[in-house]
C-alpha cells in the first residue's frame, strides 16, 4: 500500500472513531422512523406493549449483540462501547476485504 493511501486510510478510520464516540451524545432520544411505525401500528401508541408483541412474536428468535446500540448495564459508556466495537469491527472487515481483493 502507498504511503499516501496510507495516510488516508488512517484519517477515515480516526474519523469514523471519533464519530462513534460522539454519536451517543449527539443522537435523537426519539424513536427513529421504523420504531415509530411499529409502536404506532402494533402498540398502538403505546412503546411498552409494542416492544412486548414484537419480543414475543420473533419469528427467527435472534439477538442483537448489542441492543439498541448498548451495552446493557454501562449507560452511556455502554452505548459508546457497543458503538465503538462495531465501527472497529466493520473497519476490520473493510480492510481485510479489500486486501483480499486486491491480490485477487
Amino acid at each position: 500500500m502507498r504511503k499516501d493511501a496510507k495516510k488516508v486510510l488512517l484519517a477515515g478510520a480516526l474519523v469514523a472513531v471519533i464519530i462513534s464516540l460522539l454519536a451517543p451524545f449527539l443522537a435523537s432520544s426519539n424513536p427513529d422512523g421504523l420504531d415509530k411505525s411499529v409502536i404506532t401500528l402494533v402498540g398502538g401508541g403505546d412503546e411498552e406493549k409494542a416492544e412486548e408483541i414484537v419480543s414475543t412474536n420473533d419469528p427467527i428468535g435472534y439477538k442483537a449483540p448489542f441492543p439498541d446500540y448498548s451495552i446493557e448495564g454501562f449507560g452511556k459508556a455502554g452505548e459508546v462501547m457497543a458503538i465503538l466495537i462495531g465501527t472497529i469491527v466493520m473497519l476490520i472487515i473493510g480492510i481485510a476485504a479489500g486486501h483480499f481483493l486486491k491480490k485477487s
